[in-house]
């Protein structure tokens, strides 16, 4: 759109590493955040020079205890194949998995980015991911992990906690999520340039950068707010189930590197293709 010169949308959502990347490449308009909020009122990552966060989600694991007899305490359990045999799914995509790969393999998380930023690294990642590529059922759409789950086509999955929670809550599945070792993401707005309305686009940020605002999206689906002044905005009964409530952040977890995404991605995304063809 942007480079035929005919910009019909106005705001699109988009992943942390997109908007890094669009950034990068002039088709994402630089926000003037003195129109939208002050940058220092939101969790550290999530107000980039080309996206602001809409929420914080959790990429989790999920099981079913009518399955699974032993709960698994950790997203690591993905690879104790001997404790936890069967299919597991996990989307089809490098993100997240190569990290959960290092941390399996003894990685601390506050030195996975590092670890990763190396071409040893990287084999390292992807050596792990050999001892459970013949039991993954690959995911790709947010609707999947719970349908696999609920087929009973494997027996854990990594998801978005916000589409588990709802299978559990309004499906009245009766799926566990672990949070242990979960990997903080954002989701993000970004203004695509040459958007014709860009005036109203900054209006709409503004008003969901608002804290009130931004905690109200915890009662409709739940993901936490990006805003450092909102929690206290968010419903009580919502506040236990978000990524980024405190119980939930008592244990090993990581928050996504966007930066290293926005310039390792491309790369990693032709390995990790590669790797599956394999």
């Amino acid at each position: 759109m942007v480079e035929t010169g005919n910009v019909p949308i106005d705001l699109v959502t988009v992943e942390t590493a997109t908007v890094l990347q669009g950034c990068d490449a002039g088709i994402l308009e630089r926000l003037d955040y003195s129109k939208i909020a002050p940058r220092d009122k939101f969790i550290q990552g999530s107000a980039l020079d080309c996206g602001v966060g809409l929420d914080a989600y959790g990429d989790i694991l999920a099981y079913d205890p009518t399955v699974l007899k032993e709960a698994p305490t950790s997203v690591l359990d993905l690879f104790d194949t001997t404790k936890f045999p069967g299919k597991r799914a996990m989307r089809k995509f490098p993100a997240q998995n190569l990290e959960w790969a290092l941390m399996a393999d003894g990685v601390a998380p506050a030195d996975v980015y590092k670890v990763l930023a190396t071409p040893e690294g990287v084999v390292r990642a992807f050596k792990k991911l050999d001892t459970i590529k013949k039991d993954i059922v690959w995911w790709d759409a947010g609707a999947q992990p719970a349908q696999l789950l609920a087929s009973k086509e494997v027996v854990m999955t990594t998801a978005w906690n916000g589409r588990i929670q709802n299978a559990i809550d309004t499906d009245k599945k009766p799926f566990k999520i672990v949070w242990n070792n979960q990997i903080l993401e954002y989701d993000m707005i970004s203004i695509p340039k040459g958007a014709r309305n860009t005036e109203l686009a900054y209006k709409y940020l503004a008003y969901i950068s608002e804290p009130k605002n931004n905690a109200k999206l915890a009662s409709y689906i739940t993901y936490g707010p990006v805003r450092t002044d909102a929690a206290s905005f968010v419903a009580p009964d919502a506040l236990p189930k978000l990524p980024n409530a405190p119980d939930h952040l008592k244990g090993a977890y990581l928050v996504a590197d966007t930066e290293f995404w926005g310039d390792y991605g491309e790369d990693l995304v032709k390995r990790f293709n590669a790797w599956l063809a394999q």
